[in-house]
This record gives C-alpha cells, sequence and structure tokens, in this order.
C-alpha cells in the first residue's frame, strides 16, 4: 500500500455512502447540488491521482489503489449526473478525468466532458458562448 491508501479508502466509503444515499429511490438533489459531487469528490480523486503521479517523490499506486480510486471517482460522476436527473454508469479513466483537469484548468467542464450531463447547448447557454455568464444569469 503507497502513502495515499488511507486517503483513497477514506474517498472510496464516503462515494460509496453518497451514491447509495443518492440513489435509495430519493428525488435527485437538483443541478444546484450537482458541482459539490464535482469539487468534494471528483476534484479530489483526480488531485491524489496527480500528486501520485506528479508529487515531490512519485508514490505509485497499487493497481488495488487506482481501481478503488476510479471506482470513488465513478460514484461522485453517477452523483453528479443525477443531480441533473441522468442515471448513468461512468467508466472514464482517472487518467483521463486527470488530463481534462489539467487542461480545463475546470472541474465543472470535467464533470461535463466526462458524462455528457447537463448536454453542451444547455453548458454554453447557461454560461454563454464565450464561457461568461450572460447578463443577468446567475454565476
Amino acid at each position: 500500500m503507497s502513502e495515499y491508501g488511507p486517503q483513497i479508502a477514506a474517498l472510496a466509503r464516503r462515494a460509496e455512502r453518497e451514491h447509495a444515499a443518492l440513489h435509495r429511490g430519493n428525488e435527485p438533489l437538483g443541478p444546484t447540488f450537482a458541482p459539490q459531487y464535482l469539487r468534494d469528490g471528483v476534484g479530489q480523486a483526480i488531485a491524489v491521482y496527480i500528486d501520485a503521479r506528479t508529487g515531490g517523490r512519485p508514490a505509485p499506486l497499487s493497481p488495488a489503489e487506482l481501481d478503488s480510486l476510479e471506482y470513488a471517482m465513478h460514484r461522485w460522476l453517477e452523483c453528479y449526473a443525477r443531480c441533473h436527473g441522468v442515471v448513468l454508469e461512468s467508466d472514464a479513466s482517472i487518467r483521463t478525468a486527470a488530463e481534462v483537469l489539467l487542461e480545463t484548468r475546470n472541474i465543472d467542464d470535467v464533470g461535463q466532458l466526462l458524462t455528457g450531463v447537463p448536454a453542451r447547448r444547455e453548458a454554453e447557454d447557461a454560461r454563454g458562448r464565450d464561457g461568461c455568464p450572460e447578463p443577468g444569469a446567475e454565476p
């Protein structure tokens, strides 16, 4: 087990709890809650992955740790999609998620690009074509 093992295990447990609570048949929380799953879940999983790969002393993740980290990220992405009323089974790799984050520098874009939720047109309408909020729109 690497030095990231306990952190990965905690992320996986939290993701599973959140996922189970959200998918118990309860109504989705709504899109306003979706960014929380990206910041507190997906973003944390990606941060661990990037740190393990590029940190001061690279600490190789074991296959089991990598699987657990990816599983946690999938659960968080599924919670994010559920907030938008979409049920999906995520299969994106943690490496792809990290690459998207490094390219876009925006965790909201990572969620949208990896899940397709909300549809790209809806996301553009909410932000404006240039990425800035439309006048009078809530940020």
